[in-house]
């Protein structure tokens, strides 16, 4: 059966559940269904910013808030009434988040599945005092906020960190390199390195599914849409380094 037939995603006021969100854990018998939530990136809804890095990381004009089905009038329109809530009645916001979670659990007991939510497509909000509320659910996301791997992280939060070689950025970063939280780096070019500052790197465009990813590795991404002219050191260039 599949997804869509499982799962209504109108049924959830924030949270989507995609038509390919169900996978399987290798070499196991679990299965997970991933639901997500998209809100409009740094500051493209007047009046609040959700991505605070993305000008120190260079990130904010090659952002792929525009992939897929991100330039489709209609899902712009629902990321930004979204992001309106947010920025507008934090509260509310949150209660429907929280509402959303607790509907997705009871959906995915009803069809013997395990739940799995990534919470920042395209935006880089904290939410861990939402996260520690649902222990059963493995939550998972991409961070550009550095200081986070200095935080009590739950157990059920995975936490990819974003790579940018900006200058002052990459200064700040460089704690990070010497934790075992996954980094994501995104290499111009056809293809990935197979290190990249002494950690193995995998190919992160095969699956989005980073919870699943083994430890202190590089998630390599090659740069797509507008990230491929990008020069202001988001992207990193083998060629040139």
């Amino acid at each position: 059966m599949t997804t869509k037939k499982l799962f209504n995603s109108k049924s959830y006021n924030l949270l989507s559940v995609g038509s390919n969100a169900k996978i399987k854990k290798e070499g196991t018998d679990e299965e997970y269904i991933i639901a997500s939530l998209s809100l409009m990136p740094a500051d493209k809804v007047e009046g609040v910013n959700l991505c605070a890095m993305a000008i120190l990381a260079g990130c904010k004009q090659p952002c792929l808030e525009s992939a897929g089905r991100g330039s489709m009038p209609t899902v712009i329109e629902a990321r930004t009434r979204k992001t309106e809530l947010y920025r507008d009645n934090k509260a509310a916001f949150m209660s429907m988040v929280r509402g959303d979670i607790f509907a997705f659990i009871e959906d995915c007991k009803r069809y013997g599945v395990k739940p799995a939510i990534r919470l920042n497509v395209i935006s880089d909000i904290n939410f861990m005092p939402i996260i520690k509320e649902f222990p059963e659910v493995q939550f998972y996301d991409y961070a550009k906020v550095i200081s986070r791997h200095k935080k009590d992280i739950p157990e059920n939060y995975h936490l990819t960190f974003s790579y940018s070689n900006k200058p002052k950025y990459k200064k700040l970063f460089r704690p990070v390199w010497n934790t075992r939280f996954n980094i994501a780096v995104v290499f111009k070019g056809k293809e990935l390195p197979e290190t990249y500052k002494g950690r193995k790197v995998i190919n992160g465009d095969i699956s989005d599914h980073r919870f699943l990813d083994p430890a202190g590795v590089v998630v390599g991404l090659l740069a797509k849409g507008k990230a491929k002219k990008d020069n202001s050191g988001f992207t990193i260039d083998l060629q040139t380094i």
